[in-house]
């Protein structure tokens, strides 16, 4: 069984989600392991959700949490986590802060009895569930809740982020999807390459989703796409985190063809833009934060931004062969793309 949420900014409210969240996790019989990059929730929906978490461990089950640590060194995409140390503390559980210096621990997953897994792009804050774009999926299999649990030992046992995921994966079956996961760091150029090379053999449809877009081979495969126009591609981005990535390139000589290459893409092919609150200290985090590609009926989602950067942190996407999956995944990207149509080109960012 698949089960698949989507998120939109103002379209649901912070207990819609944490009743989703509560639920999945109020099932636990045996274990909840629980990776999450950003965990900070306000009074009413905190009340769910640590509820449902403590309600757990009072009936014996299992329940351990790794969380990311921030730390001082600049990070303006993503924007730094808020995770709520003091809180996290009082859960009564194992718990357990990754420093990833210079990288971070990205994920955003839960596996609940060795038998089933939440992830996606969704953090546990009020202002992931309610002013950003995301998506939150749920799968019933033992085989895939085996891989999530390996690499949560791997970050519980050695409290680093560099290293995990270095192992392979096997094709999993649920219900009629087949599914592989992976994770970074330890199969970063795999993911990267899978996700390139999926792109590169669409021949009907590509639909692409990512805060950022600047990991080298999916940008390049993306812009030569775009301009040969045999396929159906759109997507959208956050144009607000765009524009610091292309401060960062023109100050970056290897980088600085991606500049091109990404002024390419978005005026062969139409691609959306959120204009979301730059990140600061108290301000809204309203962020174009889901990241999923369909490349025909194949679908690439997890916690991974399509960054370079996003290669070297503790990230997991699964990539799913399900047509009707796709489908939703894809009209879901078409009506973000048309809710943020953007400008014509993303704006250069002011001088210093």
């Amino acid at each position: 069984m698949i089960e698949l949420h989507t998120f939109t900014d103002g379209g649901q409210t912070a207990a819609d989600v944490a009743t989703v969240v509560a639920g999945f996790l109020g099932a636990a019989t045996k274990t909840l392991d629980i990776a999450l990059y950003d965990f900070n929730l306000a009074d009413g929906t905190a009340a769910t959700v640590v509820g449902a978490l403590k309600q757990a461990a009072a009936r014996g089950v299992a329940v351990r949490l790794l969380y990311n640590v921030d730390h001082a060194m600049p990070i303006p995409v993503p924007p730094p986590p808020s995770t709520d140390q003091a809180a996290v503390a009082e859960l009564g559980c194992p718990v357990k802060g990754i420093s990833g210096v210079p990288d971070l621990m990205h994920h955003k997953y839960v596996v609940r009895d060795g038998a089933q897994v939440l992830t996606g792009s969704t953090n546990w804050t009020d202002d992931s569930w309610t002013r950003e774009e995301n998506v939150m999926i749920v799968a019933d299999s033992p085989d895939l809740s085996s891989a999530y649990a390996r690499d949560f030992e791997q970050l519980w046992s050695t409290e680093r982020v560099d290293g995990s995921g270095n192992f392979d994966t096997p094709e999993v079956a649920v219900g009629d999807a087949r599914m592989i996961p992976l994770f970074c760091p330890g199969r970063a150029h795999k993911l990267a390459h899978r996700i390139a090379g999926a792109l590169g053999r669409a021949q009907k449809r590509i639909r692409v989703c990512s805060p950022v877009i600047t990991a080298g081979p999916i940008l390049g495969t993306l812009a030569e796409i775009a301009a040969s126009h045999t396929v159906d591609l759109s997507g959208v981005f956050d144009e607000t985190q765009m524009e610091e990535v292309l401060g960062q390139w023109k100050a970056d000589d290897p980088a600085r063809w991606k500049i091109s290459a990404f002024e390419s893409l978005i005026s062969s092919a139409p691609f959306g833009g959120k204009r979301s609150t730059p990140w600061g200290q108290g301000t809204v985090h309203d962020f174009m934060h889901a990241k999923a590609t369909v490349a025909d009926d194949i679908v690439f989602v997890g916690s991974y931004n399509l960054s370079h950067a996003g290669q070297q942190n503790a990230e997991n996407t699964l990539e799913i062969h399900d047509a009707g999956l796709a489908d939703r995944l894809a009209a879901f990207i078409d009506g973000l793309r048309i809710r943020y149509p953007g400008e014509p080109g993303v704006r250069e960012p002011p001088p210093g």
